[in-house]
């Protein structure tokens, strides 16, 4: 069973009706007992990263999502924002995040000759996946994700980068440590690589 956090962020009926596409059992956890019975979490985010942690810790599921991750392992799935949550802090703003990868987010910063105006970055971008990575398996090069964010994930350890893409300068853009998975793109909205990707999460 696939849960979707439900604490009022992100773009949840649109992985819903991915996942009834693909005949895999998803459900929206707004509770406790949801959650806990998830074999694979879902953590979106849209907005800023301190309202989507004050979001998160008020919605009565900061603690059960904490147990279900690092207690019982429980495979989960940072997407954008929600992704960036998974760092220890960003300096978008002062809220601790999860801490789950050891990491910081910061804001995308061009070399000095990069066109002006370039942020947020939104659209589509191809990506460059790690070949042993199963998240990012079977996926169409020419195709890509369709990205929109102004800050990136920065990564102590390169060996938790799964993947990385390119807007005027190179970034950290799939993420893994354990059973903890981040992607900063919107697979919800990419299309053929998107749905595969979250088969791929679905089945990993």
């Amino acid at each position: 069973m696939i849960s979707i956090l439900g604490y009022g962020l992100g773009n949840v009926k649109a992985f819903q009706n991915i996942y009834r596409e693909l005949n895999i059992a998803c459900v929206v956890a707004e509770d406790r007992q949801t959650l806990a019975a998830a074999d694979r979490i879902i953590l979106p985010g849209v907005g800023s990263f301190d309202h989507a942690m004050q979001r998160l810790k008020a919605s009565g599921l900061f603690e059960a999502l904490e147990d279900a991750v690092l207690a019982r392992g429980t495979p989960v799935l940072g997407v954008c924002v929600g992704m960036q949550m998974l760092a220890r802090s960003s300096e978008e703003g002062s809220e601790p995040g999860l801490g789950w990868i050891d990491g910081t987010v910061e804001k995308i910063r061009f070399p000095d000759d990069a066109p002006r105006g370039l942020l947020p970055h939104m659209g589509w971008s191809t990506i460059s996946p790690r070949a042993d990575e199963p998240l990012l398996a079977g996926l169409d090069d020419a195709l890509g994700f369709y990205f929109l964010h102004s800050y990136r994930f920065v990564c102590d350890d390169e060996a938790d980068v799964v993947a990385t893409a390119d807007y005027a300068t190179r970034f950290h853009c799939a993420v893994r440590h354990g059973n903890v998975h981040g992607v900063q793109f919107h697979p919800e909205k990419s299309h053929h690589n998107g749905i595969r990707l979250l088969k791929n999460f679905a089945e990993a």
